[in-house]
């Protein structure tokens, strides 16, 4: 297991623990299996709901096309639609205990999920399959747009077992990386929190920071107190108090606390 040190907004490196190649190769195989289950399943459902309308009659089957290439639809979002609302996991990488991260080790925006998801080369040559079965091979353009998905497959595989971060295409031009849900740096799961509507913001110049170093604010709070390690959240408080010209005799810990709840509060109001 290698681990990555990551350089957060405040010049405080976190280790983070990059997942084996089988742990990769695991998730994204049960994942192809749900989505193979799926697929079989809804198939059955919709062979079996046929009529004889819909299989000999133009319009009928004209129809049954479209409702057949609809099944499809959740295989194809199926990535981006479970990292996006499961925070950077999908239900493989969620069993196998693995997450999609940004390069500063917070939460992976919308667009760094799509882009990700454009670049899944192994997902769509096993979506051709799938979904066209033999046709993949006997239609020539379609053949070649699978050993083309086939051929970015075989470069992710030499990437993620050779670069530093195990970072496939897709990582590198998303700005990504995978880590071990129980890596010692990793942020929780979301930096927002409940804040009573009463709440009186104490730093409102916490809204000059940027969402990038929100994230790394959370991610050193929880890493300082999970270890121990005042002098972290120490060093983070004072950055930001310089930075924002704050002057406050709370410990370190009290300081990040409440800034993340003036974040909360200010952000929703």
């Amino acid at each position: 297991m290698a681990d990555i040190k990551v350089s957060t907004s405040f010049n405080i490196d976190l280790d983070f623990e990059i997942p084996e190649f089988h742990r990769r190769l695991f998730a994204w195989l049960i994942d192809i299996l749900l989505q193979y289950i799926y697929l079989r399943v809804a198939l059955e459902v919709f062979k079996n709901s046929l009529s004889y309308y819909d299989m000999y009659s133009e319009d009928g089957s004209y129809n049954a096309w479209g409702v057949m290439w609809m099944l499809f639809v959740p295989i194809l979002i199926y990535h981006p639609l479970c990292e996006m609302l499961m925070n950077g996991q999908s239900i493989g990488k969620k069993i196998i205990g693995i997450r999609v991260v940004n390069e500063n080790g917070g939460r992976a925006s919308i667009s760094q999920f799509l882009i990700r998801w454009l670049v899944r080369s192994g997902d769509w040559a096993m979506v051709f399959i799938l979904i066209l079965n033999v046709l993949v091979f006997v239609n020539n353009e379609l053949r070649g747009v699978f050993l083309a998905s086939t051929l970015l497959l075989i470069v992710d595989i030499i990437l993620v077992v050779a670069s530093k971060k195990s970072q496939r295409l897709g990582d590198f031009l998303a700005h990504t990386i995978l880590v071990r849900t129980t890596t010692k740096g990793s942020m929780e799961e979301t930096v927002f929190m409940e804040v009573s509507s009463s709440y009186v913001p104490v730093f409102p110049q916490i809204m000059r920071l940027s969402d990038r170093d929100i994230n790394a604010i959370k991610t050193i709070l929880d890493t300082s107190r999970k270890r121990g390690d005042y002098s972290m959240a120490e060093m983070a408080s004072d950055k930001i108090k310089n930075h924002l010209n704050i002057h406050t005799t709370l410990s370190p810990y009290d300081f990040l606390d409440t800034l993340l709840k003036d974040y909360n509060y200010i952000s929703i109001k």
